[in-house]
C-alpha cells in the first residue's frame, strides 16, 4: 500500500509540473527563482528540485566540484532548453544557488576531516596552537611548564589538554582558538562568568562568602563548630551558587553540537542565508562562537544546581536551536552578512 501511494503521489507530482511548465512556460526551476528570495528558502528548493530530477544531469549537479558549477549551469540551461537572452538573472541564480549546495557538501568534509584529526602533542603546529589558546585567554598569565594544573584555569580537566580533545580532535582545539582570537572580549567574559559566582550584588552574600571561607579554615585547623558550619555551607550553596562549568572542556561540548547540526544538515538553513556562496570553514567557526554566546546565556538563565545537569540543558538548548533552524529565513548569527546583494528575479 505504501509504495502504491508512493508512485501515485510521484507520478501526480510529475503531472503537475508538466501542467504547470505548460501554462506558466517555465520550467520547476525557473519558477523557484523567480518566486523566492536569494538565501535558504530558495536554495533549499533548488537543491530538492535537482536531487528529486529523473534527469541524471540534475541529480549529479549537487555534487560536482565547484570549479564545475559554471559549466554544470550551462548543461542545466541547454537541457532545459532555457533562452537565456529573456532569462538574462537565471543563470546567475542558479550559479549562487549551487555554490552554496556544494560548499556545504565541502564544508561537511573539512570539518569531518579535522575532527578526525587526533591532537598529537609531538607535532610542533598542534602544540603552537594550544599554546596560543593559553595566550589569548591567560595573557598575563605565563605556563609555568607544559604540563601544569593551569590548564585547568581554562577549563581543562587535567594536566595535559591532550586527553581532552579525544572526541573532537583538532576542530575542538580550533574553534576555541577562533573564539577566543575574534570574538576575545566575549570569550573573555564567558570564562570570567564561568569562574564566578553567580550572586554577588548584595553587600550581604560577600560577607556571607568570606564568613564561610574564613570558617572553613577554622574548622580544618580546630576541628570545631562543625554543627555552625554546615549551616553557613547550607547558606553559602542558596545564595552564592557558582556558575560551574569548565570553559574549555564545555567549549569541545558545545564543537561537537555544532557538528551535529552540520552533519545532519540542519545548518543548512543558517548558512544559506549567511553565506551567499560556498561556505567556508570560518562561517562554521562564526556559528561556534554564537552557540558558546547563546549557550552560556542559556545556562545562566536555567540555573543549574551543579554540573551533573549539563546534559539536561544541553539537549535542551540542542532542541531550541533546532527549532529556530527549522524556519527558512533564519539566521543563527544576523550580523554576519547575508545574500542581500543578489538580484531576486
Amino acid at each position: 500500500m505504501q509504495f502504491f501511494l508512493y508512485v501515485c503521489c510521484k507520478c501526480l507530482w510529475r503531472s503537475l509540473k508538466f501542467v504547470l511548465r505548460k501554462v506558466t512556460g517555465r520550467c520547476e526551476l525557473q519558477r523557484i527563482c523567480y518566486n523566492n528570495k536569494p538565501g535558504a528558502r530558495r536554495t533549499l528548493k533548488i537543491e530538492s528540485s535537482l536531487k528529486f530530477s529523473k534527469s541524471e544531469l540534475l541529480q549529479s549537479a549537487v555534487s560536482v566540484h565547484p570549479d564545475a558549477v559554471e559549466k554544470t549551469i550551462e548543461d542545466i540551461i541547454t537541457l532545459k532548453k532555457i533562452n537565456q537572452d529573456t532569462n538574462p538573472q537565471l543563470g546567475i541564480s542558479l550559479q549562487a544557488s549551487l555554490l552554496q549546495i556544494v560548499g556545504y557538501r565541502n564544508l561537511v568534509v573539512e570539518v569531518e576531516k579535522l575532527r578526525r584529526e587526533p591532537y598529537d602533542s609531538q607535532n610542533p603546529e598542534h602544540e603552537e596552537i594550544l599554546l596560543k589558546l593559553w595566550k589569548l585567554l591567560r595573557p598575563d598569565a605565563p605556563l609555568k611548564g607544559r604540563i601544569t594544573k593551569q590548564w585547568c584555569e581554562i577549563g581543562f580537566q587535567g594536566d595535559d589538554p591532550k586527553t581532552d580533545f579525544r572526541g573532537m580532535g583538532l576542530l575542538g582545539l580550533l574553534n576555541l582558538v577562533y573564539f577566543a582570537e575574534h570574538d576575545n572580549a566575549t570569550a573573555l567574559q564567558v570564562l570570567h562568568d564561568s569562574l564566578q559566582p553567580k550572586y554577588r550584588e548584595a553587600p550581604a552574600y560577600s560577607f556571607l562568602w568570606e564568613t564561610v571561607s574564613f570558617l572553613a579554615w577554622i574548622r580544618d585547623i580546630t576541628k570545631k563548630d562543625a554543627s555552625k558550619m554546615s549551616k553557613l555551607e547550607w547558606e553559602k550553596k542558596k545564595f552564592d551558587k557558582a556558575i560551574g562549568y569548565s570553559f574549555a572542556i564545555v567549549g569541545i561540548n558545545i564543537t561537537d553540537l555544532a557538528h551535529t547540526l552540520l552533519v545532519s544538515g540542519a545548518l543548512k538553513t543558517h548558512l544559506y542565508n549567511v553565506a551567499p556562496e560556498a561556505s567556508a570553514l570560518a562561517h562554521f567557526q562564526q556559528t561556534f562562537c554564537y552557540l558558546m554566546q547563546e549557550f552560556h546565556k542559556f545556562w545562566t538563565e536555567e540555573d543549574p544546581c551543579d554540573i551533573m545537569e549539563f546534559n539536561r540543558i544541553r539537549k535542551k538548548f540542542h532542541k531550541r536551536i533546532l527549532k529556530q533552524l527549522r524556519n527558512t529565513d533564519m539566521a543563527l548569527c544576523p550580523h554576519f552578512a547575508a545574500s542581500d546583494h543578489l538580484i531576486n528575479m
